[in-house]
């Protein structure tokens, strides 16, 4: 968790603290004097507005758009440059011919966003959209939705022997492909997918596309096409902020200027740099001074994210932009929860917003929108939401050269680094766009010199086995059928190209991986001797989470309560929390039934979980906290009570009630098999998603 120190990878040696909680910040006088070098002058001359120009779609749009009429085709171009464009063209035309559309997306508040802009296109009766916690017009000619609920969607059409009621397929952020955790969803989708289906994959950032479209053309016996752009829509121009205040180019020509050379031979940047810690407001009045705003800071952890809010110091109130109450006025009117956000202030007065995963949903939202309005000043972001907010800047500042990513700190990637950059200058609204380099104590700037020449890495096959992959699997394939699914797989294709053998060597290691869940699941029950899924192994199929046999577990031993729906919730939400126990919650604290509820649980699951253990599986650990934050909200508590009892962030809690509403979703889907248990999970969902958890 962020209280733990954590080391850096090299390049940098060092310890550094990821600490969360209150971050102390005073108020202080700006020690920048702004000032810019002379050869920036007619650089900030071109800052401005382009001039309106009637829409010409470019070369590279016409050139997709006439493929993915044909065949599959793979669109690797930078942000903002117009793949939205394609997939909207690509799916009129299978419109106009009676046909249907599948737009899939990694992130729901990508789907939920989508959703929104193609409904405004297509008309609203036209769009659908389903992603865990939302459905809405699912008979709909065209559906948005998330990649887990397509690949689910050609699970149950392989198992009942049907084809998919779709003509073409649309996979946004297609890099996602090599996601270490989320990877494996969108490889399945792939290689299940019916050829018939035209596929349409978008991204910025993708290195080896021509293999990835070689790989496809194997398995699906069609032309991928792949599509380049390598010109980004605004160009980028990278500074370098010295730390006097004087703004210099970061670049002449390929190497770094004469100014940032001598800095790096005073400081000798291969060891640590010294120094206070960041002047945000200095670094906003010397960006507003030179008409570099709006700008998106990148900072390395929630909480300093959220204390720059408090760092006002001198900063003046900004003049607000026309329009600005009234965008204001209309998105609390659509968000009320959010009219006593302890942020809204800083957003109100000085234009200044966070934006990060332990923020509620809607409260991104609403800052993204006030962003891409023109309303705001600077967003505080974290840089590993880099790949997921939807807005951009006139600047990107970067503060670190470096990510945390869950367990250590390494050197930003090339990928990392071009989703960063590639949020810079927005089309249509700034003629250049601009990447600001700070000086600190955890600043590489020949990472970044170097980063700034660098193409995204080639994307790695993440297939593995999962027990609901394999039990759905076994709905509609033979153990056989499945080792050949693994051969066509991607993860083979590397192999057998990249190390030039014949053997499948990584298919071999998925079968045996498969091997071994499958005899697991056999000695448990869910798979008979003969290979085929047992009765509790088709119903356990549809139990498509992370721990589908624990939730099994409990319905064949009768543990769940099903005559109380909070209860229900809360004890589901055991299995849906994913992160370290930090709440303030403790067993001592909890209701007698609800503590009788989760010794049920623990009682039933305790002995399978050791058997997952003996034989080498991870498994979960259950805590009792997650369940009794759920069970508060189930009962009714106000939002702002249930975050001060537990401790947790919003967007934690948020993402806990969303998961937990998941899994009781599909617990509800089990209305043939446990009728009452499916009843109570139905309403205990009901009981949770509300607002501000839940919003349209």
């Amino acid at each position: 968790m962020q209280e733990k120190i954590e080391k850096r990878k090299k390049p940098f040696q060092l310890k550094r603290s990821f600490a969360r909680g209150k971050s102390k910040s005073k108020e202080k006088i700006s020690y920048y004097k702004p000032e810019i070098a002379s050869s920036l002058k007619n650089v900030l001359a071109k800052i401005g507005k382009p001039h309106p120009t009637p829409f010409v779609p470019d070369d590279f749009q016409i050139k997709a758009l006439d493929a993915i009429k044909k065949t599959d085709c793979l669109v690797i171009a930078p942000t903002g440059s117009g793949k939205t464009w394609i997939a909207r063209e690509a799916i009129l035309s299978v419109l106009e011919k009676g046909g249907h559309a599948w737009y899939a997306s990694p992130l729901k508040a990508l789907s939920n966003s989508k959703w929104v802009e193609f409904g405004l296109h297509f008309d609203p009766e036209n769009v659908g959209i389903i992603t865990g916690d939302t459905k809405e017009n699912t008979e709909a000619p065209i559906i948005v939705g998330t990649t887990e609920i397509l690949r689910n969607q050609l699970y149950d059409a392989m198992h009942q022997g049907l084809d998919l009621k779709c003509d073409l397929v649309i996979l946004d952020e297609a890099h996602f492909l090599g996601d270490a955790d989320r990877g494996v969803v969108w490889e399945e989708i792939m290689i299940y997918l019916p050829a018939r289906i035209n596929l349409l994959l978008l991204s910025a950032t993708i290195g080896n596309g021509e293999e990835i479209a070689r790989w496809l053309e194997i398995i699906r016996k069609k032309p991928c096409v792949v599509i380049r752009e390598e010109k980004r829509p605004v160009p980028l121009y990278p500074l370098f902020l010295h730390p006097s205040g004087c703004l210099h180019p970061f670049l002449e020509g390929k190497k770094v200027s004469p100014t940032v050379a001598d800095f790096l031979r005073r400081t000798n940047d291969k060891k640590l740099r010294g120094g206070p810690m960041p002047d945000y407001i200095g670094i906003i009045r010397i960006l507003e001074r030179f008409n570099l705003l709006p700008a998106i800071f990148f900072l390395k952890s929630r909480a300093e994210c959220d204390a720059a809010l408090t760092a006002r110091g001198t900063l003046s109130s900004p003049e607000n932009s026309v329009g600005f109450n009234d965008s204001l006025y209309e998105l609390l009117d659509r968000f009320p929860s959010l009219a006593n956000h302890r942020q809204l202030k800083a957003l109100r007065s000085w234009g200044l917003a966070a934006h990060h995963g332990g923020q509620l949903p809607a409260w991104k939202m609403l800052v993204e929108e006030m962003m891409n309005r023109g309303h705001l000043r600077v967003i505080f972001a974290t840089s590993t939401i880099a790949a997921g907010v939807n807005f951009p800047a006139r600047t990107i500042v970067l503060f670190n050269s470096d990510l945390f990513n869950g367990n250590d700190f390494n050197p930003l990637s090339a990928t990392e680094f071009s989703q960063m950059t590639g949020r810079a200058g927005r089309r249509g609204q700034d003629n250049i766009g601009f990447m600001l380099t700070i000086t600190g104590k955890f600043m590489n700037i020949n990472h970044i010199r170097y980063l700034l020449f660098q193409k995204p890495e080639d994307i790695l096959s993440q297939l593995k086995n999962d027990f609901a992959m394999v039990l759905n699997l076994l709905l509609s394939q033979t153990p056989e059928d499945i080792r050949k699914i693994f051969e066509r797989s991607f993860a083979a294709y590397q192999q057998n190209i990249r190390h030039h053998g014949s053997d499948y060597s990584a298919a071999k290691s998925l079968w045996k991986d498969f091997s071994r869940h499958f005899k697991f699941l056999q000695k448990e029950g869910f798979v008979d001797e003969a290979g085929a899924l047992t009765a509790d192994g088709h119903w356990a199929s549809k139990l498509r989470l992370d721990y589908p046999l624990l939730v099994a577990q409990c319905l064949r031993e009768n543990a769940f309560p099903e005559e109380n729906e909070k209860l229900l919730a809360a004890v589901v939400a055991f299995f849906a929390y994913d992160r370290d126990d930090d709440m303030k919650l403790t067993i001592k604290d909890l209701p007698p039934k609800l503590t009788l509820s989760f010794k049920k649980v623990a009682l039933a699951v305790r002995p399978l979980i050791h058997r997952l253990e003996d034989a080498g599986f991870p498994v979960v650990k259950l805590h009792a906290s997650a369940g009794a934050a759920v069970y508060y909200w189930a009962q009714g508590h106000s939002w702002d009570s249930v975050i001060k009892a537990t401790g947790i962030a919003e967007g934690d809690m948020a993402t806990l009630i969303l998961r937990t509403a998941d899994n009781l979703r599909q617990i509800a889907s089990l209305k043939d098999t446990y009728p009452e248990i499916a009843a109570c999970a139905y309403k205990a969902r009901e009981a949770i998603l509300r607002e501000p958890v839940l919003f349209l």
